[in-house]
């Protein structure tokens, strides 16, 4: 092994064994290194005054050499936040502002010891990264039944890891923490679980409640005490679209420093948060170790994104650089925030009008981007493709009984129309007409 790599895992073990525990054996293996290309050429910049013939980029007249067909749509923009190669880390200054903007906007996190945000190439790169430092062939990744099929794509299709589920919504339609807690406590003989925690949940839009977050923490403190290394990831995609009285905060602030058999792990970014998909910048942040183990945690993960991309793209990075300081950013982002919020409590009062029968029920929902359908008699699947064939709608179907809706891409005054299309369909499959 090499001894970078094993300088870094001598320090998790010896702050916190149960961490270096839960890395994989390629977790184990990786590091960044001090010695190679990119640190050369970071000293070169900061000492080479006359010729810096290090890292692989052109210049042109102390510039970035770039083309005038790109960079007449980037004026604002200096060359040198575009065109160079941004740290495998992310652009300093933007991990220091998203770190800032995390503490503002999560209170329980504040003294809690928090690694430097690292810059993802939006959240799937950084729940890849998770698999990859955490998830082992055999490992369990315990998830709601209702989730991200991304998952299992990255944890176990990649990894090898074992997917362990439990129903969401308990029979009081809240969040089944009993249901996480034993789906947990079952890998006491593994010793070991990665939870992936999604709020607002993607596929049916809920956020657990403040006593809910509760039970949900102490289901994994539970765990922990039992003698089970947990590594707990909050997916924080949707994080801030929550538009009734439900968590307000991530659950990373809680769990960090939790339990010394508990590791945090919050993954969010502006892909969602900022409205800026194509953009693909996320960030991954470890909490409640000591100073030396974040460090040594946050140099793991900047060497697999060396190993992997390289590093994140520059220009989306200095975009989203430039919102988060602009003085029209907090007014801007509210604006687009109301918009969503009228959406969803339209959909809420579409729904409860009983305008539609008994046709379906809806699984709670209260944020992000989506709400479930649960159709009482006929098959999703049948129901979606009669909606694209006959009313030119798309949804998705999730098993037999769900059909998701997304009602962040639809226009308030057009969900109506949406829904009745939606019953049409759904009164066609029932009759026979599809």
């Amino acid at each position: 092994m090499n001894p970078l790599a094993q300088q870094l895992n001598e320090t998790l073990t010896r702050d916190n064994p149960h961490v270096a525990e839960m890395l994989s054996g390629l977790g184990k293996a990786i590091y960044m290194p001090k010695l190679g290309i990119l640190s050369q050429s970071a000293e070169a910049k900061q000492k080479a005054n006359v010729y810096n013939a290090t890292i692989g980029i052109a210049t042109e007249k102390g510039k970035p050499m770039h083309l005038g067909v790109i960079q007449e749509t980037l004026s604002a923009y200096d060359p040198k936040d575009i065109y160079e190669y941004a740290p495998p880390g992310g652009k300093p200054e933007l991990r220091a502002i998203w770190r800032k903007k995390m503490l503002e906007e999560n209170p329980s996190i504040d003294g809690k010891n928090l690694s430097q945000p690292v810059v993802t190439n939006a959240l799937t790169h950084g729940l890849s990264i998770v698999a990859d430092l955490f998830a082992e062939a055999g490992d369990a990744v315990i998830v709601p039944d209702k989730n991200w099929e991304n998952y299992e794509l990255t944890f176990n299709v990649r990894r090898g890891a074992e997917m362990v589920y439990y129903p969401l919504y308990d029979a009081d339609n809240r969040f089944n923490s009993a249901g996480l807690r034993d789906a947990l406590l079952a890998q006491k003989d593994r010793g070991k679980a990665i939870v992936l925690l999604n709020f607002p949940i993607n596929p049916t839009g809920y956020t657990p409640g403040i006593e809910e977050g509760r039970d949900i923490v102490d289901a994994i403190r539970e765990a922990a005490e039992a003698g089970i290394n947990v590594v707990a990831v909050t997916d924080d995609a949707y994080f801030g679209l929550f538009f009734e009285n439900s968590l307000q905060e991530s659950l990373f602030g809680q769990l960090s420093g939790l339990h010394e058999r508990v590791l945090a792990v919050k993954v969010d970014g502006a892909t969602k948060e900022e409205y800026v998909w194509g953009f693909r910048v996320g960030f991954i942040t470890y909490g409640g170790l000591t100073e030396a183990s974040l460090s040594a945690l946050e140099q793991k993960t900047i060497g697999i994104i060396r190993a992997t991309i390289s590093s994140g793209p520059h220009p989306s990075q200095t975009f989203i650089l430039r919102a988060l300081t602009s003085d029209k950013f907090q007014a801007q982002k509210e604006e687009k925030y109301q918009i969503m919020k009228g959406r969803a409590n339209k959909v809420k009062q579409l729904l409860d009008s009983g305008k539609y029968g008994d046709v379906w029920s809806y699984y709670p929902f209260n944020s992000g981007y989506f709400m479930c359908l649960k159709l009482a008699t006929v098959d999703a699947e049948t129901v979606r493709q009669r909606l694209l064939n006959a009313y030119g709608v798309g949804t998705i179907a999730l098993g037999t009984t769900d059909l998701r809706v997304a009602f962040s891409c639809i226009e308030e005054e057009n969900l109506e129309d949406l829904f009745d299309r939606i019953h049409k369909a759904v009164l066609d499959v029932a009759s026979g007409n599809a």
